[in-house]
């Protein structure tokens, strides 16, 4: 099976002052750098966002116009694959805790279903896989403050239970505090 990654890093941080996440360290180590390394099995990654260094080869692309959401920036980052996926992880770029393995079972749990999201307390968090051909993909202008909830609401989806600090995301200054 293709893997293939979406990481979203192009939103406009509204509540970290509009700093750019992807550039955000954690540990000593970007919060890009942290989301690559969760997806390293994927054999292609597109990058949606701002250009920013990166340890691994990547396509960076960027929805048109920028700031579209979660959605416009998806339709953006599988338009920018070169060659289509059996799988698609989509991820934000601001989920700091997530590896591998997590994108492992995630991928085992999407066997018997249209794809797999990490929920935790009730909640689906940006992190999962998609199978794309059975996503029905809004065209770029559609896809504009579209919110994923309704682009994921037609799939049978698997929740993948998060486990230890998979779940915690970096949207505050305060979250980031807590953090380090």
């Amino acid at each position: 099976m293709r893997l293939a990654a979406v990481v979203l890093s192009g939103g406009s941080a509204r509540r970290l002052d509009g700093r750019d996440k992807a550039a955000v360290r954690v540990g000593g180590v970007t919060l890009l750098e942290r989301v690559l390394a969760a997806v390293r099995d994927a054999e292609e990654v597109v990058v949606v966002g701002p250009p920013a260094p990166a340890p691994d080869p990547v396509i960076f692309a960027r929805e048109d116009p920028p700031g579209g959401g979660p959605v416009a920036g998806l339709v953006a980052g599988r338009a920018a694959l070169s060659g289509p996926a059996d799988l698609l992880a989509v991820v934000a770029v601001d989920m700091p805790f997530l590896t591998a393995d997590t994108f492992a079972r995630l991928t085992s749990a999407a066997e018997d279903a249209d794809g797999a999201f990490l929920v935790s307390g009730g909640r689906r968090h940006l992190a999962g896989v998609l199978r794309p051909d059975r996503v029905d993909w809004p065209g770029a202008a559609d896809a504009q403050g579209m919110p994923m909830h309704r682009l994921l609401a037609p799939l049978r989806l698997a929740e993948v239970e998060a486990s230890g600090d998979e779940a915690r995301d970096v949207d505050t200054w305060a979250d980031l505090r807590a953090l380090e």
